[in-house]
């Protein structure tokens, strides 16, 4: 086996700060019975439905409320009270095991012949709040106040963070010597993504790496970083000794490459055209840019939009003179419909709390989008053009927020695979 020297102390920056931890993790030969989606990319119904018949679900800890009552309300106290009982079983009757010393893992993901390969440990929450670790998105106080409550009834983070980073070759040197052994966990979800996991018990390497690495970019998992941050910050008001170093201080998280991620487009659906006939529609559109029937509606290029009207599909080539292309946010795709379609036309100024949007995640694709318009759910959809990770790097680097909904990540992390324990 190749050995990895540290990198000399000379090289070393003030990165982030990256540690190993003490996993609760199921036994491998259950994992890809436990392993689940994310808690917010399924809904109540859908998770129920996954997790039906399947005891070792981790839907049953992120998503408890599929084990009570229909009508229970989400952010009920017995939903938490549930998850903690949940995850309490999955550990006691050894579904679970707690790692004896803290390590270090390599997750790889591979999805339609591409693979992408991230280290897990923990990173400070004041890196988060020095921005060492960027944002690039607004979160929703409900979903915010959710998980802490989530993260304290557990005493645990119970799903990780999908982080980003520019790459390290020292770094990819350790994933790929890691990856030279047998793995802990390999098997196929039902989505056709195959997970495989590494222990690495010597994590001193990838610590000393990360020391390099700096900044880090949150990819998806907003709600889930400032839950963390949230969390920790109430543990320490609770500990009068508190130093610094505690476990409520780090967070879960899995850090790849940003060069080997792939962001897919995020389409948007209306239910009406806000009073308009189809034709008048199609009017005003040609007022904005070049418009045109079209086989092909996946954009193939930015400032260039799908449009499914009815039973056809027109491509919206946006007059460049209407794009303001210094503004790293306003020339973005999503800023450049919202500002001279949704709004104007449309009628929606805001895409956060305006119940006659909705929004398609690039993996369900152009077949969702015409199954909404010819069902009646929606009167017309937008299919998107992909942003790319250069676009997301520079909005979080100048302290910018992406429009919502901007950018689907695909393949998603497994849940259920690490747990990490607040002390």
């Amino acid at each position: 086996m190749q050995r990895i020297a540290h990198p000399h102390p000379a090289l070393l920056e003030a990165g982030i700060r990256f540690r190993p931890f003490r996993a609760g993790r199921p036994l491998p030969a259950i994992a890809a019975k436990v392993a689940s989606p994310p808690y917010d990319v399924v809904s109540r119904d859908e998770a129920a439905e996954l997790a039906r018949g399947n005891p070792f679900s981790f839907l049953h800890v992120i998503r408890a409320e599929i084990d009570l009552p229909p009508d229970t309300n989400p952010y009920d106290p017995a939903v938490y009270a549930k998850a903690r009982q949940n995850l309490d079983l999955l550990f006691r009757e050894g579904t679970f095991e707690r790692d004896p010393a803290p390590v270090v893992y390599v997750y790889e993901l591979t999805w339609q012949g591409r693979s992408q390969t991230g280290v897990v440990g923990c990173l400070h929450i004041d890196d988060y709040a020095s921005n060492a670790i960027r944002k690039h998105e607004h979160t929703r106080p409900d979903k915010e106040d959710d998980r802490t409550r989530h993260v304290l009834t557990l005493n645990a983070h119970a799903e990780p963070v999908f982080l980003a980073y520019a790459g390290q070759p020292f770094i990819t040197r350790l994933t790929s010597t890691a990856q030279e052994a047998a793995p802990l966990f390999d098997f196929e979800a039902d989505d056709g993504v195959r997970h495989r996991v590494w222990r690495v018990k010597d994590p001193g390497p990838f610590v000393d790496g990360f020391r390099r690495v700096d900044p880090v970019y949150v990819a998806d998992g907003h709600h889930r970083s400032a839950s963390a941050v949230r969390a920790g910050q109430e543990r320490r008001k609770a500990n009068p000794k508190h130093t610094g170093d505690e476990e409520y201080n780090w967070f879960l998280g899995v850090l790849f490459p940003a060069g080997q991620l792939r962001i897919l487009p995020y389409h948007r659906v209306v239910r009406d055209l806000n009073g308009l006939s189809a034709d008048e529609f199609l009017t005003r559109l040609r007022i904005v840019g070049g418009l045109e029937p079209t086989t092909t509606p996946l954009p193939d290029r930015p400032d260039v939009f799908g449009i499914r009207l009815g039973d056809a599909w027109y491509r919206l080539s946006m007059d460049p003179e209407l794009i303001d292309a210094r503004d790293p946010v306003r020339s973005l795709d999503a800023s450049v419909l919202q500002e001279q379609v949704l709004g104007p036309i449309l009628g929606i100024q805001d895409v956060r709390t305006d119940k006659r949007i909705d929004f398609v995640g690039g993996i369900r694709g152009v077949p969702e989008l015409e199954r909404r318009v010819a069902s009646g759910e929606a009167a017309v959809a937008f299919a998107m053009h992909p942003v790319t990770f250069a676009q997301l790097m520079t909005v979080a680097d100048g302290g910018g927020i992406m429009p919502p909904k901007s950018t689907w990540f695909e393949p998603k992390l497994r849940s259920g695979l690490f747990v990490h324990a607040l002390d």
